[in-house]
């Protein structure tokens, strides 16, 4: 089993404010937890920049101009307030989106059987024309329509078990019947969407979690809806928004997962790939904002991607 791993030393460079749960220390924590014996087999890459052309893929020319726009020359930006721009976001965003089509790219050539994007900011809030949540472009939908535009294929499931509901890639593709969104999250809690009663063209599965909820019942939440959701849209490639923010220790939600239960989803979704896209699987961080909660939870991640 080959796996990639594409990060780069400058997400550490997207500065926010002090206390503020996005920090640049995520990356190191998450390095560091990746960097032991056990992972000595992962191909290591750096990200390289991506063309601005492919953001238009999932949001208007209109307001990826007005964004770029806003990163200050120095000091800081509040978009909204809890989202926030440096002067390196901008660099950040389009290595965040260049590393997601490398990783994309390299599983449809061969050269890798499923890859990790270790990026930040994260995206999966990020509206077709709204920044929020920490989120700017929404990485995960521009790399469902790469994978459609460059590789040609017809379906692409994007898997999102970030403690808090992806509304930007479900407002980027609701009326999208080619890219099934599938997302387990606790509900209430921001952004305030994700209910059942959400479908789409019949392309989105939502499975709330209430809090409190531990890995029993997230389990069952992905054996009866996201699983048999999945199994019947047979995707080309599955996309996984992998935050690790419902792990227990983390403090923005109150869902009680371990270690071991993003480990069993994660093999899930490898089970569901090679009955489907011959393995194709695609991963990229989103949330997770306990250091150490996010680095265990991510080396788990890794390890069964890498060990299958």
């Amino acid at each position: 089993m080959t796996t990639h791993l594409y990060t780069h030393d400058v997400f550490t460079d997207h500065l926010t404010p002090d206390g503020h749960p996005e920090r640049p220390d995520r990356m190191r924590a998450v390095a560091k937890a990746l960097s032991g014996a056990t992972f000595d087999s992962l191909v290591r890459l750096n990200t390289k920049a991506a063309d601005e052309a492919t953001f238009l893929y999932a949001h208007p020319e209109s307001y990826v101009d007005g964004l770029r726009s806003q990163v200050p020359e120095e000091g800081q930006v509040r978009i909204d307030p809890d989202t926030v721009m440096s002067p390196k976001t901008w660099d950040c965003v389009r290595q965040a989106v260049g590393g997601g089509l490398a990783a994309v790219d390299a599983v449809f050539s061969g050269q890798a059987d499923n890859a990790f994007l270790c990026a930040r900011p994260p995206g999966h809030h990020a509206e077709k024309v709204t920044a929020m949540g920490f989120c700017f472009l929404n990485t995960a939908a521009i790399m469902a329509r790469h994978a459609q535009k460059q590789h040609g294929v017809e379906k692409v499931a994007i898997v999102d078990w970030d403690v808090h509901h992806g509304n930007g890639t479900q407002d980027i593709f609701w009326g999208d019947a080619s890219v099934a969104y599938c997302s387990t999250h606790q509900m209430p809690l921001f952004p305030g969407s994700g209910d059942k009663n959400e479908t789409g063209k019949g392309n989105i599965t939502n499975a709330p979690l209430s809090p409190g909820t531990g890995g029993q019942d997230f389990r069952e939440a992905f054996r009866s809806r996201i699983l048999p959701a999945l199994e019947a849209f047979d995707p080309d490639l599955v996309i996984v928004s992998a935050g690790f923010d419902a792990h227990h220790r983390d403090p923005l939600a109150n869902i009680n997962l371990v270690e071991d239960d993003f480990d069993w989803a994660t093999g899930k979704l490898m089970d569901v790939a090679d009955r489907h896209c011959d393995g194709r699987l695609v991963s990229l961080l989103e949330g997770g904002y306990d250091l150490e909660g996010l680095a265990t939870s991510a080396a788990a991640h890794v390890k069964r991607l890498m060990n299958g």
